[in-house]
């Protein structure tokens, strides 16, 4: 089921024991995670109901931080990057392809971080 525009595209979790979370995850909610994909920074990936992705995954480097981020899908990374900058929101990462996967872009606003996310 395709995911449509402006809906949750990707859950990402971002914590120091990825395995026990995956495990928790599958426990607690029946979610079937694949192996880790390294496009997606080595994350283990589950398709949820209504065609969302989750994605869990160890920190990349020592400054990363455990957190839940999430991505919404949009038609246009650049008029969605474009419009968060506008709307106060500070651009963290700008554009990155994801071969295979599609384009993402990380902001925060109030401390929080929130992610869009193009697909090809």
């Amino acid at each position: 089921m395709a995911v449509p525009e402006h809906a949750i595209h990707y859950l990402e979790i971002v914590t120091p024991d990825a395995g026990a979370a995956r495990d928790l995850y599958e426990k607690s909610f029946g979610w079937k995670f694949q192996p880790m994909d390294p496009a997606l920074g080595n994350a283990f990936v589950a398709e949820l109901p209504g065609g969302s992705l989750c994605g869990i995954r160890a920190p990349m480097h020592a400054e990363e931080s455990p957190t839940v981020r999430t991505y919404v899908r949009v038609a246009d990374i650049n008029t969605a990057v474009q419009r968060a900058s506008e709307s106060g929101a500070e651009i963290l990462l700008e554009r990155m392809e994801l071969p295979g996967h599609g384009t993402i872009a990380i902001y925060s606003h109030g401390g929080i971080e929130q992610g869009a996310w193009q697909i090809p």
